[in-house]
């Protein structure tokens, strides 16, 4: 019996190692869905967007965008750890969904070092602050008058315990500022509220930022970078202005859920890397300041 049991075993092991290497070779047979946590319009969506077109193209079959917003990125990022893990939907993990938000709540949804697959690192992307079109327009002035007007100042954020809830919570203490958080369900959001003048300031990815910083629908104030972008070559740093050291940036990857067979997951990777290096990928990215 005990013999016949092994080889039964190891039967079934082969069997599933066949069945996955198929799977492999006939993934995708339908769309794809690529889940951005954070509602359309955001950075998240904007680079995710870029993506899914081009790995549509390489796959050979749709890779549909879904925005699933809501708890800092945490509510869609949960729905990809918990889906069938045959490669058919994945998330556009950030360094909120994925590293933040299993330090800042108590009770995280899901564990992202054990309920993913991790399939490639696509881009960085510096912070930018940025405020009412009508307030001071470079750091030190911005300081002064937010340290005289605290009562009444506010900033927003793409939602409790996002990347640009803690970068300006950073920024506050590191200017001395005292201002009240409101917390918006993504960027695109607090970012029409920045420019209608209902919040005071923002930190947001440099990427939706941009368009406003050209049209003068807000005051840009610093790059949260050690160094100016590239996107932005007049605007000064942070460092520059004063804060010393004081930097911030976020990445974006590629996660699938936990047990997604192997072979899949190297498809998949082999088919992002093909994306990030394509020269019109390239070029829209640098547009994007990633």
């Amino acid at each position: 019996m005990g013999r016949s049991f092994r080889l039964l075993v190891v039967a079934v092991v082969a069997v599933f190692q066949c069945v996955g290497s198929a799977t492999a070779q006939g993934w995708p047979t339908r769309p794809v869905t690529m889940v951005v946590a954070f509602p359309a319009g955001g950075s998240d969506d904007i680079l995710g967007r870029i993506v899914a077109a081009r790995l549509s193209e390489l796959l050979g079959q749709p890779v549909i965008v879904e925005n699933i917003d809501g708890a800092g990125g945490t509510t869609g990022t949960a729905r990809v750890a918990k889906a069938t893990p045959d490669g058919y939907r994945f998330v556009l993990g950030t360094s909120a969904t994925h590293a933040l938000s299993q330090v800042l709540r108590r009770n995280p949804l899901y564990d992202s070092a054990a309920d993913f697959a991790p399939v490639a690192l696509i881009a960085e992307q510096p912070f930018v602050l940025i405020a009412r079109k009508d307030m001071p327009a470079n750091l030190r002035e911005f300081i002064a008058y937010a340290r005289a007007n605290e009562a009444k100042l506010q900033y927003g954020s793409a939602g409790e315990g996002s990347a640009t809830h803690l970068v300006c919570a950073l920024l506050n203490a590191a200017a001395g500022i005292k201002a009240k958080h409101v917390p918006y369900n993504g960027g695109a959001p607090a970012l029409k509220d920045l420019v209608a003048g209902r919040i005071d300031y923002f930190c947001p990815v440099v990427t939706i930022a941009i368009p406003q910083i050209d049209n003068k629908g807000v005051q840009a104030i610093a790059i949260l970078t050690r160094n100016r972008a590239p996107i932005l070559p007049t605007l000064a740093s942070a460092a520059e202005q004063g804060l010393g050291d004081f930097a911030a940036s976020t990445w974006f990857a590629i996660f699938l859920p936990k047990g997604t067979p192997s072979p899949v997951v190297q498809k998949l990777h082999a088919a992002v890397l093909a994306t990030m290096e394509t020269p019109s990928v390239q070029a829209q990215f640098k547009k994007i300041g990633a």
